[in-house]
């Protein structure tokens, strides 16, 4: 067991029957960080779908699904304050969405079943296409990491939720040298109970560990390849700390992903991240997916409707267009930036895929998933790795 991670305790054992280093359970810390995944369209237009933009863009937000949707324990957290709360909802709706567009084949996810149950209420073809698109684009840009560093690297990925990246490399033998998620404590906490109740879940994990037994307690899972980490993205000193007891190595290549992250923090937090990141790694890649164009009708519609639902953009001014997007990374450290909505996305994927997913399901309104898809973006930055070609990785 290393000692780079603060806590003993006793041992318990996994469903696997390897043991786990538990330490004595503690109510979940507050997080403050904005950084959780969330989904096309903030579910707009899921309900009552009509043709027109601006009526699409109003349609009411459903409330967050209660976590009891999910496979988690119960967790009380008085604690818990409001505008926090609202950004955690989207942990919920993203993984019943992806759970749903799993579910009738849009991709393969074996494991994603394993954190959240399948909702008995079927989600709009809009959204499911848009998650195709949006898990794609970033599986494309990461595995095009991977291959250009051979490897040998770190992925950091911020607001991971319920994501299930980690367990899908392993089956594909693209495992970084060490693979990060951070999130809000109470989601780490959700997620990390899954863990050790679930063998499915806990046995790759053991099987990559050279020690007896790995480090999970309340926030914190550490183990050779993997670490899950509880930390607000807003304190940088926090957050660095954290993933340095974790083994984060910033002499290697680093990939860090931010899916619906930066726009839930204000201007000026997101851009202390992104600065954070450029200097604390001298080769370096950051993929950051949110909205974009949000200046148009349709786009303010969505702010309001988010507003209402308790969840704030508060970094919504960064995402004016796709030059605001990509001027915002240049302008904290980092030397190379692309982005393309996620309709020029859509529309560059190869056509037998397309065909596929076209397939599962009718979708009589095109333009719909035009305007939604058109108000989210993928943006990638470089910075260093001239001599592995990382400026020329691109999401095709």
């Amino acid at each position: 067991m290393r000692g780079s991670v603060a806590g003993g305790g006793r041992r318990q054992r996994t469903t696997s029957g390897r043991p786990f280093r538990v330490s004595s359970p503690s109510p979940p810390a507050l997080s403050r960080s904005g950084s959780l995944c969330t989904h096309l369209g903030a579910r707009l237009c899921e309900r009552a779908l009509k043709p027109t933009l601006e009526s699409n863009a109003e349609t009411e937000l459903e409330p967050p699904m209660a976590s009891r949707s999910l496979r988690d324990p119960p967790v009380s957290n008085p604690e818990s304050d409001t505008g926090d709360e609202g950004v955690r909802g989207t942990c919920d709706d993203a993984s019943l969405c992806k759970r749903f567009a799993v579910s009738i084949g849009y991709w393969h996810d074996p494991y994603i079943q394993y954190f959240v149950r399948l909702s008995k209420e079927r989600k709009a073809p809009e959204i499911n296409r848009g998650y195709f698109a949006r898990v794609h684009g970033v599986n494309q840009l990461l595995k095009a990491f991977l291959k250009k560093t051979e490897c040998n690297c770190q992925v950091i990925n911020l607001g991971a939720g319920m994501d299930t990246t980690f367990w899908k490399l392993k089956d594909e033998n693209l495992l970084p040298k060490k693979y990060f998620e951070v999130d809000f404590p109470m989601i780490v906490t959700r997620k990390l109970y899954n863990i050790k109740t679930k063998s499915s879940l806990s046995k790759p994990i053991q099987e990559l560990n050279s020690e007896e037994s790995f480090l999970l307690d309340g926030h914190v899972l550490d183990s050779n390849r993997f670490a899950i980490v509880g930390a607000d993205l807003r304190d940088l000193n926090s957050l660095e700390e954290k993933l340095k007891k974790c083994n984060m190595n910033t002499q290697l290549p680093t990939l860090l992903i931010a899916e619906c992250v930066l726009v839930y923090m204000t201007p000026e937090q997101s851009a202390s991240l992104l600065k954070w990141a450029a200097n604390s790694f001298e080769t370096a890649m950051f993929i950051n997916y949110e909205q974009v164009n949000m200046d148009d009708k349709f786009g303010q519609i969505m702010v309001e409707n988010l507003r209402r639902r308790q969840c704030d953009l508060a970094g919504v001014e960064t995402c004016k267009s796709l030059d605001s997007q990509k001027q915002r990374l240049l302008s904290n450290g980092w030397e190379k930036a692309s982005a393309i909505d996620m309709m020029e996305l859509y529309s560059s994927l190869p056509r037998a895929e397309v065909s596929r997913i076209e397939a599962l399901e009718f979708l009589d309104e095109m333009e719909l998933l035009e305007q939604l898809m058109q108000h989210y973006c993928l943006c990638w930055a470089t910075k260093g790795g001239n001599n592995i070609g990382l400026k020329d990785i691109t999401y095709y």
